[in-house]
């Protein structure tokens, strides 16, 4: 099929074929913008050309500790220079870079660390307890050789007892000679899933589908030359959805910003005039929020991805007039970060706040790499009609979707099931095709035989003036076997109390949507700031 009657001579060489890999856009960027910024870090800054000076040192380093292709080599860093370089210097080696979550505990770590067999684990000052403690609580493997990666920045001291970072690298060849893939399939990273239902999963990406997610998110997000990014997605999360690896291939400046907090967001944004960022709802809150005494002012109008959740009407009428753009992104570990973009159309352009709000957080379309992704049938993998009526699971087919589960055959098979990649997340499509989560199976909560989907109990909590945060969870009820309860993080200066807000979620949904208890406090949240229900749900089953 699609061959020629005659292909003598049309054979692959090295002339017209080169595997696809992320790592071709550092090496072109080194040569053709080698003095415009990449790296701004306080008061770092560093060019193309040191950009990719640095991460050959670093692979040259690697090669020296006796990593060989096909190794393990772990971090434990948050956004800062150091770890973007590893996005590039450890694949320069051959080996598979398996960026950890700084926020996991101990035994967890320790697992990652066995499970994953890392021989090397760059890791920030910070972090070299949580380091010390895991690697102790290994249960296979061998322990993983330590460089410390110090942060003068943050003001961190070194502790002095391995080899530091600046140190490893000036012993390493400026000039060592990449180790490409010869293969796109190769691996190119490792990252565990959250494992809140037990241990967490390895998802293997290649670097086929790396470097497809960066050109394809340039154009879902309309980047011209030269954006500046500024780092909000921890890089341990899919490898800051890509972001770090796409930065090259426009030119691009990545800003790193070791703490998520309103006022660097703000001083990143008027001071080093960022483009771009991405990052969960809790960041736009974060910003409508922030004191005055935190805010800057701009001229440029910030180009954002959330994902996570939907972003609330009330949040976008307040986010878009202070200068930021909103376009709701979707997807998981097992898609690279983003897969699915709420792609926005010019007939839209008149709607105002709800209905505005309405169309922009649905999860949309798939990206331009993703082949297709639908909603369907789980059992009988008919997709769904565009009527919104009909729920399904969300699935993906294309170069966008995982490997598979390191060392974990079954769950692999079983997520590939039907030829699609099967995400657990419910949806229904709409008569235009845009697919809209209607929650994910376990967060659904059945009460006296009645589907009650908590992310629409959430979005009514959410137009509350009073209401900055959200979530609502199943607890457990004699009657009804279970009913809704929120827990809500109010906004400063406002009072609300559990009788006002069951008041004023039963003027819009059904009676036995209402959620039955309020519990106002902190949202417990991960580490790029999604809601970790699981332990609400531990909690209302004592309430």
């Amino acid at each position: 099929m699609g061959w020629l009657a005659d292909e003598t001579g049309l054979e692959k060489s090295d002339a017209n074929y080169t595997a696809l890999t992320p790592l071709s856009f550092l090496s072109r960027a080194a040569d053709v913008f080698p003095d415009d910024t990449a790296i701004v870090y306080g008061r770092t800054r560093r060019s193309y050309a040191e950009y990719r000076e640095r991460c050959s040192r670093l692979a040259s380093g690697l090669a020296g500790l006796g990593v060989v292709p096909g190794d393990v080599v772990a971090t434990l860093l948050p956004n800062v220079p150091a770890h973007a370089e590893a996005h590039f210097g450890v694949p320069a080696c051959g080996a598979i870079l398996n960026a950890i979550n700084t926020r996991l505990d101990v035994s967890t770590v320790a697992y990652i660390l066995g499970h994953g067999g890392a021989k090397v684990l760059l890791c920030d000052s910070q972090f070299l307890p949580l380091a010390h403690d895991a690697i102790a609580a290994m249960e296979e493997g061998s322990p993983p050789q330590i460089v410390e990666v110090p942060d003068a920045e943050a003001g961190l001291a070194t502790s002095g007892d391995y080899v530091t970072y600046d140190d490893f690298l000036a012993s390493g060849d400026p000039d060592f000679a990449w180790i490409m893939p010869e293969d796109e399939w190769e691996s190119l990273a490792l990252n565990y899933t959250s494992g809140t239902t037990g241990r967490p999963k390895g998802v293997v990406y290649h670097h086929r589908g790396a470097y497809l997610n960066a050109m394809g998110q340039v154009l879902s997000w309309r980047m011209v030359l030269r954006p500046v990014y500024l780092t909000i997605v921890p890089l341990f999360h899919c490898n800051g959805w890509c972001h770090t690896w796409m930065m090259p291939a426009v030119g691009g400046t990545l800003v790193c910003c070791r703490e998520v907090r309103a006022k660097p967001i703000f001083d990143a944004i008027a001071d080093e005039g960022v483009t771009h960022f991405a990052g969960a709802p809790i960041v736009l809150s974060t910003l409508i929020d922030a004191p005055e005494e935190d805010r800057r002012a701009f001229e440029q109008v910030v180009e954002v991805f959330t994902a996570g959740a939907p972003p609330a009407a009330a949040t976008l009428a307040a986010i878009e007039p202070m200068g930021f753009n909103v376009t709701h992104v979707y997807g998981l570990t097992e898609t690279y970060g983003p897969a699915t973009e709420c792609l926005w159309h010019p007939k839209w352009d008149g709607l105002e706040r709800d209905d505005r709000a309405a169309v922009k957080s649905r999860q949309g379309v798939g990206m331009p790499f993703i082949e297709h992704v639908t909603v369907m049938d789980p059992e009988t993998m008919q997709e769904a009609s565009r009527s919104g009526a009909h729920q399904g699971e969300i699935m993906f087919r294309g170069n966008g979707v995982m490997k598979g589960y390191y060392r974990n055959p079954e769950e692999t098979a079983k997520s590939f099931a039907g030829g699609y990649y099967r995400t657990g997340d419910l949806a229904v499509l709409e008569d235009d095709g845009y697919i809209r989560i209607a929650d994910r199976a376990k967060d659904i909560i059945i009460s006296g035989g009645e589907n009650i989907s908590s992310i629409e109990v959430e979005g009514v909590l959410m137009t509350h003036e009073a209401v900055s945060l959200c979530a609502v969870v199943a607890k457990p009820d004699d009657k009804w076997g279970e009913v809704p309860c929120a827990f809500v993080e109010t906004r400063a200066g406002t009072e609300v109390s559990e009788a006002d807000l069951i008041a004023f979620a039963r003027r819009t949904l059904a009676g036995f949507k209402t959620p039955k208890a309020v519990v106002f406090g902190e949202l417990p949240k991960t580490s790029t700031g999604k809601i970790q229900k699981f332990q609400l749900r531990d909690r209302a089953k004592d309430l």
